[in-house]
């Protein structure tokens, strides 16, 4: 006997709607309906409370880097890079890197704004300082 389970998801997957709204230069995470908690990365239910009641808005495109680590390479190879944990303003922690600045000026507790960036693996976000942006508030 064969039996057909339905979900209440149908349509593209939370990752692929997150890289659609990159494709158009447009960073959006998700908020929760039921209980008005922010998430990221993209899934079908929420991480606070399970609902799926999940909408899809604008990042204020802001946050504070949590951690920071330099992922030595050789030069050929590319040279090191860094690898930040960044604090959204909305609460959720997402991975990146931040650009524009060396290795050592990137601090825990910095301010930084996100960009998106495009390669040929499609578009993804990066941060760059927004130190000069809270001077002048």
């Amino acid at each position: 006997m064969s039996t057909t389970i339905e979900t209440a998801f149908t349509g593209p997957g939370p990752s692929r709607i997150y890289h659609e709204y990159l494709e158009s230069g447009d960073f959006r995470i998700q908020c929760c309906d039921d209980c008005g908690k922010y998430i990221f990365y993209p899934r079908i239910t929420c991480t606070h409370c399970g609902s799926t009641q999940l909408q899809w808005v604008p990042a204020v495109g802001r946050g504070t880097v949590y951690a920071v680590s330099v992922v030595n390479r050789q030069e050929e190879k590319g040279g090191p890079y860094n690898v930040v944990l960044v604090d959204l303003a909305e609460g959720p922690r997402m991975m990146a890197r931040v650009d524009g600045v060396s290795n050592d000026q990137i601090k825990i507790g910095m301010s930084v704004k996100t960009r998106i960036e495009s390669s040929d693996k499609g578009p993804f976000v990066v941060f760059e300082s927004a130190e000069e942006d809270k001077k002048k508030s």
